[in-house]
């Protein structure tokens, strides 16, 4: 209860967020969603059918009354595109959070920054709680944070690439500069570069690939919702510093 992550007055049971792509069926998301303990999960508002309740859809397998759902602009590569979808959204009744992505490139999926910024302006001021998908700048942070964003979310290697943190050092930075959660999103592989990302002081951690992806993608669900655990644990616990030479762990003060 001491450590609650709260968004804009939103509590989050969870620091596991997880997205809802590339698993083999329905079934397989359900199952696991549920051994990752999320209890928000992000959908692509292009790429799913969540606002269309007549055909099979992803929320007759995501109970909404158990999960929030955080909508996602995944596939848009204009502000235009981003926008509308954002609205489509929430029209639906879906959420009024919004996961907000505007992709610069094709084969990098790096955001546009530029159009991203200017996303996320309009959507704020239209009063969608908007979290940015972002590049590990933190000079872009701060110019989301002015935006009115409600987080930052700086990915932390390529979409999808699984190679974990690249960049500690500008996570920092972001971490130390500004007043707003801070949650990676993109690029995580395996429970160790999720829990590093939590050891920095992150305040959550998005993914998808690196559990839908997985040789089994129930039991990843479950080594990253332990990781996401220790990693916090241990951030709020404080590591020791690092030495140049040793220590030794018993001392002979006092002993004849």
């Amino acid at each position: 209860m001491e450590d609650r992550l709260i968004i804009k007055g939103i509590e989050f049971k969870s620091r596991l967020w997880v997205g809802t792509g590339k698993y083999k069926d329905f079934e397989e998301t359900r199952r696991a969603i549920e051994a990752s303990g999320a209890d928000v999960v992000t959908v692509a508002v292009r790429r799913t059918n969540i606002t269309d309740r007549k055909s099979e859809n992803l929320l007759d397998y995501i109970d909404p009354n158990k999960y929030k759902i955080l909508p996602n602009t995944a596939g848009c590569y204009t502000v235009q595109d981003a926008l509308r979808y954002s609205r489509l959204a929430r029209e639906a009744g879906v959420s009024d959070m919004i996961k907000i992505e505007v992709i610069g490139d094709e084969k990098t999926l790096f955001p546009d920054v530029i159009g991203l910024l200017e996303a996320t302006e309009i959507l704020a001021k239209e009063g969608f709680i908007v979290f940015p998908y972002t590049n590990d700048d933190p000079i872009m942070a701060k110019r989301l944070l002015d935006a009115g964003a409600a987080a930052v979310m700086p990915l932390a290697a390529p979409i999808g690439s699984g190679l974990g943190i690249r960049n500690p050092y500008n996570l920092k930075i972001i971490l130390e500069t500004i007043k707003l959660p801070v949650i990676v999103d993109a690029g995580v592989g395996t429970a160790s570069d999720v829990a590093i990302a939590m050891e920095l002081g992150c305040d959550a951690v998005l993914l998808n690939t690196a559990i839908a992806g997985a040789k089994d993608p129930i039991a990843m669900a479950e080594a990253m919702k332990h990781a996401v655990i220790a990693g916090r644990l241990a951030y709020k616990a404080g590591r020791i510093p690092k030495k140049l030479y040793a220590t030794a762990s018993t001392t002979f003060e006092g002993m004849l």
